[in-house]
């Protein structure tokens, strides 16, 4: 059923994207400079969940490198690597500087060998940059000119809300790229590509497919993901095609697993609001705050707060009621 798993995953990258051109050759364009040693602006990629930027960041990057394989690239997710010490290791670690460093050097040491790894351009990829937690790492990070950052997010408010007045001016000036939802053919046309790689002929058909496209409502992340879920049920269960009945059962199947992911990413603090509007089924935020700070020694600002529930609202794992004055959290589906 299935001949190739990586073609099934969202963090796939194609040999050609489609339905990208202007995205990719925006940020192309943006990036250029490096290839002539000059230095490029900030790139944001800037939109909802599932809408193509990840992977239109990791293709450029591809290019680039084709092009003049001298340039030094690395992708960090600030969801994983939400600290300064986090992202400043995992650079080190992806242009291979990170040999003689360990969990305990200082961070000053850590900045010391960025700053004396020059040899070469780095261009660093750091996405869902609105979960990162300080903003000295971006401040560090754009002090080295042979650094170069494409910084990717959801919606450009909340990321330059999360930053202190000294990064926000230096970046303000930077190059936005925005990716709007995939329109249901667009998606239909990635999904029927990822399934004539992915899997053998005429497992699927293309009703199955604009359905599997209409349901993800243009987020290729939940519509690649039904489609694998699909096509291991039917494995699973030794039919030789997927049928209507396999399709439905695959979306609420992968919804689950995509909000159980985003669930187990959470940071402990975002994880300790959740777990707080979980247990009170629906909280005003003061109580939610209140709730929190009794929990943490040592507690985020009330503004971090409120990033963090902005972005698991943005991500349906809570939602949001009401206006200013009479807001409460819940979870999704909960009462």
């Amino acid at each position: 059923m299935i001949v190739d798993h990586r073609v099934l995953h969202e963090d796939f990258v194609p040999s050609e994207i489609e339905h990208r051109n202007d995205e990719l050759n925006h940020l192309s364009a943006t990036l250029e400079p490096v290839l002539d040693d000059d230095r490029p602006e900030t790139a944001f990629l800037l939109g909802p969940t599932g809408a193509g930027k990840t992977c239109t960041a990791k293709y450029v990057l591809d290019e680039l490198t084709n092009q003049r394989p001298d340039v030094q690239t690395a992708y960090i997710n600030c969801w994983q690597e939400f600290t300064r010490f986090r992202v400043h290791y995992r650079l080190l670690e992806e242009i291979d500087q990170a040999i003689d460093v360990h969990r305990s050097t200082p961070k000053d040491q850590l900045f010391k060998l960025l700053r004396e790894a020059d040899d070469e351009p780095i261009v660093a990829v750091l996405d869902e940059i609105d979960q990162h937690e300080e903003s000295e790492t971006l401040y560090d990070l754009h002090r080295l000119p042979h650094v170069h950052l494409v910084l990717i997010a959801n919606r450009e408010e909340e990321m330059f809300a999360g930053f202190d007045d000294r990064v926000r001016s230096r970046l303000r000036a930077g190059t936005r790229v925005y990716f709007d939802r995939y329109g249901t053919d667009e998606l239909v046309e990635i999904l029927s590509e990822r399934a004539r790689q992915g899997l053998e002929p005429q497992v699927i058909d293309d009703d199955q497919i604009q359905s599997i496209a209409h349901t993800a409502s243009g987020d290729a992340r939940v519509g690649i993901g039904i489609l694998h879920t699909a096509a291991r049920i039917a494995a699973r269960e030794g039919e030789e095609q997927i049928t209507d009945e396999i399709v439905e059962t695959a979306e609420p199947e992968t919804r689950n697993k995509l909000r159980q992911q985003i669930i187990d990413d959470l940071t402990e603090h975002q994880r300790i609001l959740y777990d707080v509007i979980e247990e009170r089924g629906e909280v005003e935020p003061g109580e939610l705050y209140d709730a929190y700070e009794e929990i943490v020694d040592d507690p985020n600002t009330r503004r971090t707060l409120r990033n963090y529930l902005s972005k698991m609202t943005h991500y349906d794992l809570i939602e949001s009621n009401g206006d200013r004055g009479g807001r409460t959290y819940s979870l999704v589906g909960e009462d």
